[in-house]
């Protein structure tokens, strides 16, 4: 699917409420830049966007390592606060519009809570939301379209360390916390099976810088 279909697809979403997309994708799948892409394409087009990732909705690090630093049961089921997220901004966006909602409430790198105003969401809003794991069993009905971005560890690992994230082999053992969390998500989820759309990403659209 290319992008501008992809774009469309979302544009065509219906005017009378507001319209809640989520990006998944495994870390270094390229999620934010294209989230990134298609929330600038879709405000050209005129249709109000909203902007946000579960990156700020992190639980604080003393819960997000209670089972260990290495843990993949740790990262999988303890890096976000998904009762927040849900409370501050899902289930705000699928009331009738216009709405209050707040987009992040910490920070994941100073480790402590944020204070933002609430952001008014008109009601033919669309929201662009990026992040992992959200084909999770209590993050699905929330999404009125979803996709997720299918990318070999292989690819996703190197394309995450040229962003800063690790070392770039799969095999090294900073990753296996990160690796087997997925499978775990891959396991329980099936994200394949519950998204809208499956786009293989391991060549995304040359026109994204990945």
């Amino acid at each position: 699917m290319k992008l501008q279909e992809l774009a469309h697809r979302i544009l065509a979403l219906p005017s009378d409420r507001i319209q809640k997309v989520g990006i998944d994708g495994v870390d270094g799948a390229g999620k934010t830049t294209l989230s990134d892409y298609l929330a600038s394409f879709l405000k050209d087009q005129d249709r109000p966007i909203l902007r946000a990732s579960v990156d700020g909705f992190h639980n604080p690090r003393e819960i997000r390592y209670l089972k260990g630093r290495t843990s993949p049961e740790g990262f999988y089921r303890d890096s976000y606060n998904y009762d927040a997220l849900k409370q501050n901004l899902l289930e705000p966006l699928s009331q009738e519009g216009p709405v209050s909602f707040l987009d992040a409430i910490f920070d994941v790198n100073t480790n402590l809570e944020v204070k933002r105003s609430p952001v008014q969401a008109p009601s033919d809003a669309i929201l662009i939301f990026d992040g992992i794991f959200l084909h999770r069993p209590e993050l699905r009905q929330y999404w009125d379209l979803s996709i997720f971005l299918k990318v070999d560890f292989e690819v996703s690992i190197p394309r995450g360390a040229q962003r800063g994230f690790g070392s770039p082999d799969p095999q090294d053992p900073s990753n296996f916390r990160y690796i087997e969390g997925q499978k775990l998500y891959f396991s329980e989820s099936e994200p394949e099976k519950y998204a809208s759309i499956v786009l293989e990403y391991n060549q995304p659209d040359p026109d994204l810088k990945i």
